[in-house]
């Protein structure tokens, strides 16, 4: 199966790229918390439709997208592969810069590329409802965006930190139909324990998802939604990828030196980085990968690769990953998105393997580079996506070599704006460091 398309969405991919059927180590696998034993489809259906969960444990090299999913990808996609000349220019580099920007979606981020499949499936199975959290919001408005063209309730649990600092997100998700919660919050068990021994606590996504697992398990009319993570996420955000790849070839460019994205729980950068990694397994290419993490929050550089619990109470499958522990809380630190205790096992796995480097950025160095991009550029990008410019900042001004460098911009900061204005009196240019 080839991964283009030749029919009436020319622009979209016909397939999702699955790295697992490439990779010289297979992904350790999930495990059932209760026996120990590898997770099965049938498990995963307590919290997944059918068709998720397969995908979740698939090696098959390509799955196919359904029209339905593909038609409304095809509103918003292919979104744009931009040269930032004048970014360059700033830095003094011959370097060429590109940037892959997720914020000509919908709701402004890459979210989308996995809620409307989410939803798609969801609703092909019957289901009514789907329960979720969310760090900055972009992927709760996705979600309830999704919900509503596929006719499911959609129920969010945002992270307190942003819940209180970020109120435009919630009043996207209320738009879109969508029923928001602070979290941790008195509506569920795992929320109501939280408080009792933390109530102060500025919440962590690890906590929300415990509240949206709670909910969805003891009703047989919902499932679970997650927006990062898991295999069958990391899968649909490949279209990022793949329109990459095709859009730098228009560029005239082979196969960048360098790709960079911010990484929280790992979907933008593993959509992006792992199509372009298919060509590096095979020996085709030499694309270094490097994710930019948040130093509050430093999974890939000071956690631990074992299993662990993708939420705070335990309610997960363990899954192999990178973890700074289910119980750890970051500071609340605006990028809301990267505030999570893990990384995606797949992402995790390509990192113990070699074949992604990460780093650690400061909250002051990620909101100058987002500034620079914006007095040059013209984009304001997300809090999250400031970290992979300036991870590519520094890359540059460290490295004389003419490269072709592939920046995931994951979305927009028109909504994070009063973040921006607490950072705008200690400015300072990195280009000029």
């Amino acid at each position: 199966m080839t991964s283009t398309s030749t029919n009436a969405y020319p622009q979209v991919p016909t397939a999702w790229y699955n790295i697992a059927a490439d990779l010289p180590e297979p992904i350790p696998p999930h495990l059932n918390p209760g026996t120990g034993e590898p997770i099965t489809v049938d498990e995963l259906q307590a919290l997944f439709p059918r068709a998720l969960s397969e995908q979740e444990l698939s090696t098959e090299r390509y799955i196919p997208i359904p029209e339905p999913v593909r038609e409304v990808y095809a509103s918003y996609r292919r979104t744009p592969l931009l040269r930032a000349r004048r970014l360059e220019k700033a830095l003094g580099t011959n370097s060429h810069i590109y940037l892959k920007f997720e914020g000509a979606s919908p709701v402004g981020s890459h979210k989308p590329n996995s809620a409307i499949a989410q939803a798609y499936f969801n609703s092909e199975e019957g289901i009514t409802k789907l329960t979720t959290e969310t760090g900055a919001g972009q992927w709760g408005s996705s979600l309830a965006l999704a919900g509503a063209m596929f006719g499911i309730d959609v129920e969010v649990w945002q992270v307190k930190a942003s819940y209180d600092s970020k109120p435009y997100r919630r009043y996207l998700m209320e738009l879109y139909g969508g029923k928001v919660h602070s979290s941790p919050s008195d509506l569920t068990e795992a929320g109501r324990a939280i408080l009792q021994q933390q109530p102060d606590t500025s919440g962590s996504l690890g906590m929300a998802v415990s509240e949206a697992v709670e909910v969805a398990m003891k009703d047989p009319q919902a499932r679970y939604a997650l927006g990062s993570v898991l295999n069958h996420v990391v899968l649909h955000q490949t279209v990022i990828g793949q329109e990459a790849i095709a859009q730098l070839e228009e560029y005239g460019e082979g196969a960048p030196d360098v790709v960079i994205g911010c990484a929280g729980g790992g979907s933008n950068l593993a959509g992006l980085a792992f199509p372009f990694l298919k060509d590096v397994i095979s020996g085709d290419a030499d694309t270094k990968v490097i994710a930019a993490e948040p130093a509050a929050c430093p999974s890939l550089t000071e956690g631990e690769y074992r299993y662990d619990f993708g939420d705070f109470t335990g309610m997960t499958p363990l899954l192999k990953m990178y973890t700074l522990g289910k119980d750890f809380v970051p500071d609340p630190i605006h990028a809301g998105g990267l505030r999570y205790h893990g990384m995606a096992p797949a992402l995790s796995h390509t990192v113990n393997l070699g074949y992604v480097s990460p780093v650690a950025i400061q909250q002051d160095d990620a909101f100058n580079a987002g500034i620079l991009l914006a007095r040059t550029e013209g984009i304001v990008p997300a809090p999250e996506s400031t970290h992979a410019l300036a991870a590519a900042i520094d890359h540059v001004l460290e490295n004389d070599d003419e490269e072709v460098i592939v920046i995931g911009l994951s979305g927009h900061g028109q909504l994070d704006l009063p973040s921006y204005q607490s950072f705008l009196p200690t400015y300072k240019n990195p280009a000029e460091a």
